[in-house]
């Protein structure tokens, strides 16, 4: 059975023109931190804000969706996202289609509150446009991920060609 992260989607981020006018001119920029305050349009143009809990992954993929990233990296606890985590036949992910991602996720290997969430971001980045990779790992790989020596990489590309 499927299992889903239940948190709403982003469709949008409010404040992503200030963000994209920011990097442009140099600045670093932190967002989206704890998925950002959930707010719905009104018809008169206004926001309204509603309850909910946005992913801060999901809320990063998006992000980096909108400002036409090419990588998007994903930070956590772990090195590699893994199949039978903590067991004894514990599998490590290293380069993984988007759509073997999307198996894994049917199969219900990913924790709905732990890295079910990051799993999605990754791949709903990662099939947003042709040529996008997305990387999950830990804080202290992040520099070795990125050149391509650890991590969980996912792209649509097929890995072994």
């Amino acid at each position: 059975m499927e299992k889903s992260s239940s948190f709403p989607k982003p469709i949008d981020i409010v404040e992503k023109d200030v963000i994209h006018k920011l990097i442009n001119d140099g600045y670093i920029v932190i967002s989206v931190g704890g998925g950002g305050i959930p707010v719905i349009r009104k018809e008169d143009g206004t926001f309204e804000g509603v309850e909910a809990v946005i992913d801060k992954d999901l809320a990063s993929s998006k992000l980096a969706e909108l400002l036409d990233a090419d990588i998007l990296i994903i930070l956590t606890a772990v090195e590699k996202v893994s199949l039978h985590f903590g067991k004894q036949n514990q599998i490590d992910l290293e380069e993984v289609t988007v759509d073997q991602m999307k198996q894994y996720m049917k199969e219900g290997h990913f924790a709905p509150g732990s890295m079910l969430p990051k799993v999605e971001a990754a791949v709903q980045f990662a099939e947003s446009k042709p040529g996008r990779l997305a990387i999950i790992t830990s804080l202290e790989k992040g520099l070795d991920a990125l050149l391509g020596k650890t991590g969980t990489r996912i792209s649509a590309r097929d890995w072994s060609k």
